[in-house]
């Protein structure tokens, strides 16, 4: 019925048009039907005579010039180009209720210096055959043996890096594009030789004796963009500017590098230090890590700095066995799924002893200790030349460099080396450090129990955050003191009301309750 077309709804030409071409209705019944069935029957229209001529429309050449605009005045120009927008101010504030003063977990920011500006740099980090640097935690490395090495030619200023493609600092440097050549220690390689052995008992003292390897570095400033310091001076009066955000961004940044130094985990703007005191233990060889988050942050009364408790998942450190027997919940070595080991440990950082070197793990070795061959250099006696001989890991550790080894025989061992170039050490020398962080999802026992135990009351919570302003030191950061900021100790007090509880009809009730039953 809804597309019909009869007489009263002769007016619906999209019911028309439907019934035209679905042929629910009749034809005398649709006047744009009947419109179409009678075209056919018009006569042709009246041939033209031979000495007319069409009238031509006039072309683009012949019409007549527009008018001039007025001209536009450069204070106009600037209204047109940029319009002014402002936020509903707000209608006014509430009475109801007893006044109470709040605390917040907000500590009041100053300023004394504003007519500085910061330099944004473009950081462009490349290896001695150009290749970019892609390896994360690199570029601070490099960065800081950058200043250490070139003071007086970058005018003895600090600098605020993200650790990836900006830096900043407070003036600017002499030149606005820098070269610079950086050669850093490669600590992660530590003692291995070149022939991918896990050890060498060459008499060669100078091999012996290079602690590190060394890789060079190319180091590219080029200048981007200047943000000036007036903006946080703004943003302490409670207004913002163009500037606002990206100065509140290079003062995060130089909170971050704050952190780094003190060698804390950084994840975005939250920090976690390595405090025994501060893990809860999940099962799974995973631990809870309590830390903290921490950015300035504009507000309405100015600039603040806003510090809350954090909590990520690491990796509980500690012998590379403990955490496999954890990690599948068996009671003995023998029981390990090596397999599933290799995929848990890969890219896992340890330590080995005793050299206490760091390394990045690869993989594990496709025979056990016992078995695993490599190739050993040694020099013979006779005529010193080097004579390589085959030699198992095993056999190695303990006859070769003394150490007792009471289990890891029966067991693969790591690989810490490259693919052509495999390392191996026992498993039983090498230890997980610590803060590293655990990306695999959680069970549903471990969350449980990470939200029960991350759970603190409000006294608890304001005493930690109060110790974690000072264990910070951020008075010490000479950044922070560069740009002339303080951050007040105490917690910041705000007026707040406390309401009276709603009051509820028997109606309302009832609506509710029905509706808290339809929902279940």
């Amino acid at each position: 019925q809804a597309l019909s077309c009869g007489g009263q709804r002769q007016g619906f030409l999209p019911c028309a048009l439907a019934d035209q071409f679905s042929g629910s209705a009749p034809r005398d019944h649709c006047w744009f039907a009947e419109m179409e069935s009678h075209s056919d029957d018009l006569p042709p229209p009246p041939p033209l005579p031979p000495n007319a001529e069409p009238i031509k429309a006039e072309s683009a050449d012949d019409l007549p010039p527009p008018p001039p605009l007025p001209p536009i005045k450069p204070e106009e120009a600037k209204k047109i180009s940029k319009p002014k927008r402002a936020l509903i101010a707000r209608p006014g504030f509430g009475k109801r209720g007893n006044p109470i003063q709040l605390v917040t977990n907000h500590f009041k920011v100053s300023l004394k210096t504003t007519d500085e500006f910061f330099h944004h740099y473009y950081v462009n980090l490349k290896y001695e055959d150009d290749r970019p640097v892609d390896g994360k935690g690199v570029g601070r490395k490099v960065i800081d043996k950058l200043a250490q090495t070139y003071p007086s030619e970058l005018a003895h200023k600090d600098f605020a890096y993200d650790g990836e493609k900006s830096l900043f600092t407070i003036g600017a440097l002499p030149q606005i594009n820098n070269e610079f050549v950086v050669v850093l220690e490669d600590v992660s390689s530590g003692k291995t030789p070149a022939n991918g052995s896990p050890g060498n008992d060459s008499p060669d003292k100078k091999r012996v004796k290079r602690p590190y390897q060394t890789k060079t570095f190319k180091v590219e400033l080029s200048f981007a963009a200047r943000i000036p310091m007036s903006a946080i001076a703004m943003a302490l009066k409670g207004q913002e500017s163009e500037h606002t955000q990206e100065a509140i961004r290079v003062i995060d940044i130089i909170l971050r590098q704050h952190s780094s130094k003190q060698g804390c985990l950084l994840v975005r703007q939250s920090f976690f230090h390595n405090n025994p005191s501060n893990f809860v233990d999940l099962g799974g060889g995973v631990m809870g890590c309590r830390g903290f988050h921490s950015s300035f942050r504009a507000t309405q009364s100015g600039l603040s700095l806003n510090i809350d408790v954090s909590t990520t998942m690491i990796v509980k450190p500690g012998p590379v066995v403990d955490f496999l027997l954890a990690n599948q919940k068996v009671d003995h070595p023998n029981k390990i799924d090596w397999a599933k080991a290799k995929r848990a440990l890969k890219n896992l950082r340890i330590k080995t002893s005793p050299a206490n070197t760091e390394y990045k793990i690869v993989g594990l070795s496709e025979r056990n200790c016992y078995e695993q061959m490599f190739s050993l250099k040694q020099r013979n006696g006779g005529n010193g030349d080097p004579e390589a001989i085959e030699i198992s890991v095993y056999d190695y550790f303990v006859k070769n460099r003394g150490i007792e080894l009471r289990y890891s025989g029966d067991f693969p061992c790591i690989n810490v080396g490259k693919p052509r170039r495999p390392t191996y050490f026992p498993i039983e020398l090498c230890q997980l450090v610590p803060l590293q962080r655990y990306t695999k999802s959680l069970s549903t026992l471990q969350r449980s129990s990470l939200v029960e135990k991350s759970r603190q009351k409000p006294q608890e919570r304001m005493s930690v955050l109060s110790d974690v302003l000072k264990r910070s030191s951020y008075d010490t950061e000479p950044m922070l003191k560069a740009c002339g900021i303080s951050i007040a100790q105490g917690f910041t007090q705000v007026s707040g009301r406390v309401l009276q509880a709603p009051k509820v009809s028997h109606n309302q009730l009832l609506h509710i309750l029905f509706s808290h039953r339809l929902c279940l």
